[in-house]
């Protein structure tokens, strides 16, 4: 909370406008196309970390698929990890979150801006028909990102453990999968203080579906977990 109000504070003159034309966007979606959108996001981002004493370090970059039409599968640390992927990332993605988190205040807006997909675990016909909402939406050259541990772990660096249907709209789209390893993501929301803190962001080498077509979706996950877990262990200091 004290880094949020230090965001505020910081871009004080800025934040009326920019709530304003957050709340807009989010309600009037069908006038912006996706990129305009996503500029808007990143400017807000930009501002944001830049009061907030939060530094984005990037790694992986070349990585990221030319093509669109892939899947982000990071570790979940805290509710600021999609925003520190949006300052990371150079191309437009969405997301799949879980259906409270879509209440908060300014995430609210953020979600509606990607026309993200807010998930009610306790609704099986709704999570299915996410999974093939996504599918065909990756299809059509959209990217998203599934946090496939299906909660945030709470436990600082360390992660909780990858589950298989996280990935089924990644092998029903045969689309790439790319790992990507967070570390210090849980420190500028959830931890009580507003001294500088840096956020690394490692895009991992790709899987593509030649590479996984024949795994299982838990193999997948137990593969993508091993890949961040040792990306962490070699860069946490």
């Amino acid at each position: 909370m004290k880094r949020i109000l230090l965001m505020v504070f910081r871009n004080i003159i800025l934040v009326p406008f920019m709530w304003c034309r957050l709340c807009y966007h989010a309600s009037h979606t069908e006038k912006y196309t996706e990129k305009q959108q996503y500029d808007l996001l990143k400017f807000i981002v930009l501002r944001a970390n830049k009061g907030g004493n939060v530094r984005i370090i990037t790694h992986g970059v070349e990585n990221i698929p030319q093509e669109n039409g892939f899947m982000f599968f990071p570790n979940h640390q805290g509710l600021y990890d999609v925003l520190a992927i949006l300052e990371a990332c150079p191309k437009p993605f969405s997301v799949v979150a879980k259906k409270d988190i879509g209440n908060i205040p300014f995430l609210k807006q953020v979600f509606a801006c990607m026309k993200a997909y807010l998930l009610d675990r306790e609704n099986i016909r709704q999570a299915m028909q996410v999974i093939m909402d996504v599918s065909n939406e990756v299809k059509n050259g959209r990217n998203y990102l599934i946090f496939a541990e299906g909660t945030r772990s709470k436990n600082g660096n360390k992660i909780g453990e990858f589950k298989g249907g996280s990935f089924k709209s990644a092998t029903k789209a045969k689309c790439p999968i790319v790992p990507v390893a967070l570390i210090d993501s849980f420190k500028p929301f959830d931890t009580n203080t507003i001294n500088k803190v840096s956020v690394q962001v490692h895009f991992l080498k790709p899987l593509y579906y030649e590479e996984y077509k024949n795994m299982k979706t838990t193999e997948i996950a137990a593969l993508v977990q091993e890949k961040i877990q040792n990306t962490i262990e070699e860069n946490v200091k």
